[in-house]
């Protein structure tokens, strides 16, 4: 029979698998926050005189705007849905959704062409209304804060629905029997319920913000994103870029600890598992009024865009479905896949690793190595370039090759992949293991009845209950991949261009047109998994 002490022993190989994973990002997190603690004088003096200020100013006054403009979209659709029947309620239960198939920067480029001075709704109000001067410009700090709001309130109405949708007509009930309005009701009983739930949204939004490339560049808004873009590109000074990543990376770990601490012990609960109570009619004009604000939100965030690349790409349709675009195409299905795949796998094993041992090396590892979606895409490209270059130094040192080859790994598809797994590995995990915690134990103890334990476990037993769970991981992380942009842009083998550095190409020179069918591509491909999660998690 094991002693304790060889039982621990043996868990070790497993411990040491998940601290290797772990790795994957804590070596580029690593490599940027170091870079805080050895400071260029001459460097942090260019960016105190000239950069910081405008970067601090421009950034805070967006995560500001965004979070108001999530709150004050994302939080009354939810409320109307889940509480309140009106006409369409069901279609935009899940419709209101639909935005997330849509990246913030394609959204942010067809929302410039309809509304600039050339675009279609000032050349049709022109003849009516002058000379349009009073028609406020879109390419300007508002500009920016209504596309991106627009984009991410998804988060935010997800989350706050299904909060609303469990307690919100309960919440009117008790405020009613207490003497309140139901506006009273909605202020101070059921918002106060649902707010770890929309704090949980707003925090995701936060972070999205944070890490945004693509929208920033096409409204020539600058924050840290592009600013190390440029410090690293356009500069040249990889260490200028390095300091900017190690600041961006700070502001994400202190949101992250102000929103546990506001979050504190409070906790909130539902008693049972009551049946649903019937949802309020709202008649006469007050329910066409819901109807006419979930559509005009609609109509901004996903229809209008939609139409308008459509019309984009239809006029010169038969010179962009080209070979060109083919290969955009291929290329960015072929780099989904791989990472897909690979993230999927390795979180897998991490998942079974967790369910294995249970124990604190494992857990903590596990958590350590899925913070990497928290962290943007531009301090990630920094952080896995720089040991992938190092890397190449000493191979080729090692090989004597001299100055006959300057790179190995660099500018490969492998650091591109390493990058993906530190940024998406979380998403793929919390499919996973949502899938493993659905396997009872008691699979566990008749398969080791039957002379099945370890690894052999996870093949024999595990796989085909896990399919389900590793197909949505798959999914997940492909639609990421297809998005992500500054990541691809930034670590790409020269002249490997994909289907979002494409679209950031071409509206980086204002060729709207030349854009748009590789814009539609990403958001068909991202339109499946959309309406799966809204479907799924859509209230009767």
């Amino acid at each position: 029979m094991p002693t304790a002490s060889s039982r621990q022993l043996a868990a070790w190989p497993g411990r040491l698998l998940a601290l290797a994973i772990s790795l994957f990002t804590v070596v580029p997190l690593a490599v940027v926050m170091t870079s805080s603690l050895s400071p260029d004088p001459a460097i942090w003096q260019h960016l105190l005189e000239f950069a910081l200020p405008e970067l601090l100013r421009n950034t805070l006054l967006m995560l500001l705007g965004v979070s108001a403009g999530v709150l004050l979209i994302g939080v009354p659709l939810a409320w109307l849905v889940a509480v309140y029947q009106f006409p369409g309620r069901r279609f935009f239960s899940w419709a209101l959704m639909l935005p997330l198939a849509m990246p913030a920067y394609v959204l942010a480029f067809a929302q410039v062409g309809i509304f600039e001075f050339t675009g279609p709704l000032q050349t049709l109000l022109r003849p009516h209304f002058g000379n349009m001067r009073w028609f406020p410009e879109i390419r300007s700090t508002w500009g920016l804060l209504l596309v991106m709001s627009l984009a991410f309130y998804p988060y935010v109405y997800l989350l706050a629905r299904n909060a609303f949708a469990t307690m919100g007509r309960r919440a009117l009930e008790v405020g009613q029997s207490l003497g309140l309005s139901p506006r009273q009701g909605f202020w101070r009983i059921a918002l106060p319920m649902a707010r770890p739930w929309i704090m949980g949204g707003l925090l995701l939004v936060v972070m999205e913000s944070l890490a945004d490339f693509g929208t920033v560049a096409v409204f020539n808004y600058d924050t840290f994103t592009t600013a190390i873009y440029k410090a690293w590109f356009a500069l040249f000074s990889l260490d200028t870029a390095k300091q900017l990543a190690s600041l961006l990376v700070v502001m994400v770990f202190v949101l992250l600890l102000l929103e546990q601490y506001s979050r504190g012990r409070r906790a909130y609960s539902q008693a049972g598992r009551a049946a649903p109570l019937p949802r309020l009619t709202l008649r006469g004009w007050r329910g066409w009024a819901a109807c006419a604000a979930a559509s005009l939100v609609l109509l901004l965030a996903f229809v209008l865009p939609l139409l308008q690349l459509g019309y984009w790409a239809s006029r010169d349709f038969a010179n962009q479905f080209s070979a060109d675009f083919l290969g955009y195409a291929w290329r960015s299905v072929l780099l989904s896949l791989l990472a897909a795949l690979l993230v999927t796998l390795i979180a897998l094993v991490l998942a079974y690793l967790v369910r294995r041992d249970g124990g604190t090396v494992v857990k903590l590892a596990a958590r350590v190595a899925t913070i990497g979606y928290a962290i943007p895409g531009t301090v990630l490209a920094v952080g896995v370039f720089v040991p992938v270059a190092w890397l190449d130094n000493q191979v080729i040192a090692l090989l004597g090759w001299g100055g006959e080859v300057t790179a190995v790994f660099k500018g490969t598809l492998l650091a591109m992949l390493l990058a993906f797994v530190a940024r998406f590995l979380a998403v793929a995990h919390s499919a996973v293991d949502a899938a493993m915690n659905r396997i009872t134990r008691s699979h566990d103890e008749a398969a080791r009845n039957l002379g099945v334990a370890g690894w052999a476990l996870l093949y024999r037993v595990y796989l085909p209950l896990l399919s389900g769970g590793l197909f949505t991981a798959v999914l997940m992380v492909f639609v990421d991949v297809m998005k992500e942009m500054p990541i691809t842009l930034m670590t790409r083998p020269f002249g490997w261009d994909t289907l979002s550095v494409r679209v950031y190409n071409m509206t980086s020179e204002g060729m709207w047109d030349q854009a748009a069918l590789p814009a539609i591509a990403i958001v068909l491909a991202g339109l499946l998994p959309t309406i799966l999660l809204s479907r799924q998690r859509d209230v009767a």
